[in-house]
């Protein structure tokens, strides 16, 4: 019980911002058993997203809301899947080689390509979120929209790990160590905790299970791109992948109202 509680803290210090024990360190061992609990990672940013939304929208409207909750997840998680989303479209708008490709990913500058990327993803997710909340009226579909949305992209970002190599020991990159390895204890509770919001949401109504098959189909040719291009993946692909994911995750149930 010890090293699980051990575990869970270092998957929270390493995708969060969020304040840990001092004696939680990034031992690569732990880091790479702490993907078990990444899916549970976006139970708490996407739950406390969630409560500064219904504080917010108290306060303001729902507009101003939903920016507030995108903003909370933002400083819950440092940036630090949006950073690697920018780097991946820096890199791969700018490279025509591996080489390239992870020099400039490398590079802690943000170019053009990157800062567009990430302006249009927060204004395709503001956009959705906002449509979300209109669609779904009802108060116990919403924070299940909220942490759905959260748990699965990490889940999709998970599978990366799962199913591919790591591009290279980048020990000169910007960014801390991220998981290579993996169990039957990493698989099964990312998708435990991946899969077990949005079940509770199919409970309701049985159509939101459909989301994972768009996310299926990002998955699946985001690992192909990645492979032919890096032959395997980076933290920063991983990173923009659970952006992109997070995109689709509520698109995918602003489509499915229309057939609810």
């Amino acid at each position: 019980m010890k090293s699980e509680i051990r575990i869970f803290f270092t998957s929270l210090m390493f995708y969060t911002r969020i304040p840990c024990p001092s004696s939680i360190d990034h031992d690569p061992n732990n880091i790479n058993k702490a993907t078990r609990y990444f899916p549970l990672i976006g139970w708490i940013v996407g739950g406390l997203s969630y409560l500064i939304f219904i504080v917010s929208n108290l306060l303001f409207d729902q507009s101003i809301a939903v920016v507030l909750s995108l903003l909370t997840g933002i400083l819950l998680t440092g940036a630090f899947h949006e950073d690697g989303l920018a780097d991946v479209i820096d890199g791969f708008g700018g490279g025509w080689t591996k080489e390239k490709i992870l020099d400039i990913m490398k590079d802690s500058r943000v170019g053009a390509f990157g800062a567009i990327s990430i302006m249009l993803l927060l204004l395709l997710k503001y956009a959705s979120l906002n449509t979300a909340l209109d669609y779904f009226s009802k108060p116990y579909i919403i924070p299940l929209i909220f942490i759905s949305y959260h748990s699965l992209a990490r889940l999709t970002a998970a599978n990366i790990i799962f199913t591919s190599t790591y591009s290279r020991d980048d020990v000169t990159s910007k960014v801390k160590p991220i998981a290579k390895s993996h169990g039957l204890p990493e698989i099964l509770g990312s998708y435990t905790f991946g899969l077990f919001p949005l079940l509770i949401l199919a409970w309701f109504e049985w159509k939101f299970i459909v989301v994972l098959v768009p996310l299926f189909i990002l998955y699946f040719f985001s690992k192909r791109y990645f492979e032919k291009w890096l032959d395997g993946y980076t933290g920063d692909c991983l990173g923009a992948l659970e952006q992109l994911a997070e995109c689709v995750c509520i698109l995918s149930f602003v489509a499915l109202w229309k057939f609810m």
